[in-house]
């Protein structure tokens, strides 16, 4: 009596284990295709994104006119304290215009 009881409880441990068994291995497969179609999909946008660089000449361009403007305006202001005198008296009455308008 206890060795048919044993045997079908080995028995059904055995089916157990390989039922167990088979549902890791199809999650471990299912993980697997999952994460490689996550990185196949974000190492093409990544590269997308850093291969992409279409709107960069416009910030060099942007970027290259603001120094260009700095330095410019460090300039003129440089020979203004040298020379303590109008260097571009046209420049300085139309701006002295500009701040003499009333409305």
């Amino acid at each position: 009596m206890f060795k048919k009881a044993f045997k079908k409880a080995k028995s059904f441990g055995k089916r157990c284990t390989s039922f167990v068994k088979r549902k890791v291995t199809e999650a471990a497969d299912f993980a697997k295709s999952v994460y490689s179609r996550v990185s196949k999909k974000t190492t093409v946008e990544v590269r997308r994104v850093c291969v992409g660089t279409a709107a960069e000449a416009y910030v060099d361009t942007g970027v290259k006119i603001l120094i260009a403007v700095v330095i410019g305006a460090l300039l003129l202001g440089l020979l203004y304290a040298l020379f303590n005198d109008t260097i571009m008296p046209s420049v300085t009455e139309k701006v002295e215009e500009l701040f003499e308008y009333a409305g």
